[in-house]
């Protein structure tokens, strides 16, 4: 009978000990799957201009008489097309695009350079989109431009990274072939073609060092 007795005491104390175990098992793990994840810092270049430019008389579209330029969309390659930001590890294998977990761009970096590249060709001349056709009586300097054909701007972004050529020195790279034509026609004629690669030191060996290097970057191609 004691033998029986305990044998029932033993069973009843693992039996509560395995629900006590299951509770806290399932307490732990409502814990971790109600765990807020953290969030992707977001990045861009900044405000931009902080001050504008001085506004146009009535019924013009500039003030410079430089002639208008069309600004084409910025095209850049499939690796580029997402938001992340993304670095190389020159030390250890340069032909991989890694992404930052924890960082993305607020766009895709070609409509970065886009956005830049009209603020600061834009405080020179006019800009126009595509297609858009502007007469030289709403020039500012109507005779000066009269007769003039439109010149296109096309941007093409092969290179947008952190390049880390040691684990804590790195350079924001940009790389872009910039293509001037002039309509006409029997179609659109080259004007001229250039490469333009430019880097800048990282203040930083992370995420926020390498978007600053890039903006900087950005802005002297620009």
């Amino acid at each position: 009978m004691k033998n029986a007795t305990h044998l029932i005491a033993t069973h009843a104390y693992s039996t509560g000990a395995r629900a006590l175990f299951l509770v806290f098992f399932l307490a732990l793990s409502g814990c971790a799957l109600t765990r807020p994840t953290a969030r992707p810092a977001v990045y861009d270049f900044g405000p931009g201009r902080l001050s504008s430019a001085p506004a146009p008389q009535a019924g013009q579209v500039a003030a410079s008489a430089l002639a208008p330029l069309v600004l084409d969309e910025v095209q850049a390659s499939s690796a580029l097309d997402g938001s992340a930001v993304l670095y190389r590890l020159a030390y250890t294998n340069a032909q991989q695009l890694r992404p930052y977990a924890q960082a993305r761009w607020s766009m895709p970096p070609a409509q970065l350079v886009r956005q830049r590249l009209r603020e600061q060709l834009g405080q020179d001349r006019a800009l126009l989109e595509p297609g858009a056709v502007v007469s030289a009586a709403r020039l500012s300097t109507p005779g000066a431009l009269a007769g003039v054909t439109s010149i296109t701007l096309r941007v093409e972004l092969e290179e947008f990274s952190q390049l880390f050529e040691a684990p804590g020195s790195s350079v924001g790279l940009l790389r872009l072939r910039a293509t001037l034509t002039r309509a006409s026609p029997s179609g659109a004629g080259l004007l001229a073609q250039r490469i333009i690669v430019v880097q800048r030191p990282a203040p930083s060996a992370d995420a926020v060092g390498g978007v600053q290097a890039l903006r900087l970057a950005t802005d002297a191609a620009a």
